[in-house]
C-alpha cells in the first residue's frame, strides 16, 4: 500500500514539473524579443513606412496590464508597420511580449529602447 502511494506521489510530482516546464517555454524570451522588436522597425524604416528605425513605443510606455491587453487582443495598430507585424510568428510575438512586459512602466526595472 505504501509503495503504491509513494509511486502515485512521485508520478504527480513529475507531471507537475513537466507541465510547469512546458508552460515556461511559452512565455517567450525577453532578450530575443528586444532584438525582434528592433528588427521590425528597422525593416519598416528600410521600406520607407516610418521616418526612424527606432520603435514607436518603448516598454515603459504602458503598464504590464496594458501590455497584456494589447497582446491578448493582438491589436498592434498603434505600433504602426502593419505589414511587418502581420508577418511575425506566434513565437516572435511571445518574445516581444516578454520583452515589453518585463520592462513595462510598473515593472521593477522599466526601460526605454535605446
Amino acid at each position: 500500500m505504501k509503495k503504491w502511494f509513494s509511486m502515485a506521489i512521485c508520478a504527480a510530482v513529475m507531471v507537475a514539473f513537466t507541465a510547469g516546464g512546458l508552460l515556461a517555454m511559452d512565455k517567450g524570451d525577453k532578450t530575443r524579443g528586444k532584438y525582434t522588436y528592433r528588427k521590425v522597425y528597422e525593416a519598416c524604416h528600410k521600406r520607407g513606412a516610418v521616418e526612424s528605425p527606432k520603435p514607436v513605443l518603448n516598454p515603459d510606455s504602458k503598464t504590464r496590464s496594458q501590455w497584456d491587453r494589447v497582446f491578448e487582443k493582438k491589436d498592434f495598430a498603434e505600433f504602426g508597420c502593419a505589414d511587418e507585424w502581420s508577418k511575425l510568428t506566434d513565437k516572435e510575438l511571445a518574445d516581444i511580449y516578454a520583452y515589453l512586459y518585463e520592462y513595462a512602466a510598473d515593472s521593477p526595472a522599466p526601460a526605454k529602447c535605446k
